[in-house]
C-alpha cells in the first residue's frame, strides 16, 4: 500500500506573487530509494510513483481521492502568512526618521 502526502506549495523565493500556491498538492511517498548510474553518475529510481504529483482545488478533495483509492495519507497544512508592512521610497528621507541618516 502506498502513502502520499497532501499540503499546499509555499511560495517560491525567486517569485513575488502567489501563483500555484492556491492549490493542494498529492505527493506520493518514496517506497525505493534512489540508485546511482555507475556509468553516468545520475541518480534514478524504479519506483514511479515519485513522478505523480496530482493537484487539487481544496484540501476535502484531496482527502476525498486519498480515501477512495484506499492511499494512506497525512496533512501538512500551511503555516499562516506573515503580512509585512510595505515602505515606501520617501520613507528613507523623513526628518522624523528613528534611525539616524548614515551615508
Amino acid at each position: 500500500m502506498s502513502s502520499a502526502r497532501i499540503f499546499r506549495p509555499s511560495k517560491d523565493a525567486s517569485q513575488s506573487g502567489l501563483a500555484r500556491t492556491k492549490q493542494w498538492l498529492l505527493e506520493f511517498d518514496r517506497t525505493s530509494p534512489r540508485e546511482k548510474d555507475p556509468l553516468m553518475g545520475w541518480t534514478s529510481s524504479s519506483d514511479m510513483l515519485q513522478q505523480v504529483r496530482l493537484e487539487f482545488d481544496t484540501e476535502e478533495e484531496a482527502i476525498a481521492y486519498a480515501k477512495r483509492e484506499g492511499i494512506a495519507y497525512r496533512v501538512e497544512k500551511p503555516r499562516p502568512q506573515v503580512v509585512r508592512r510595505g515602505l515606501s521610497y520617501s520613507d528613507n528621507f523623513k526628518f522624523n526618521r528613528t534611525a539616524p541618516w548614515t551615508h
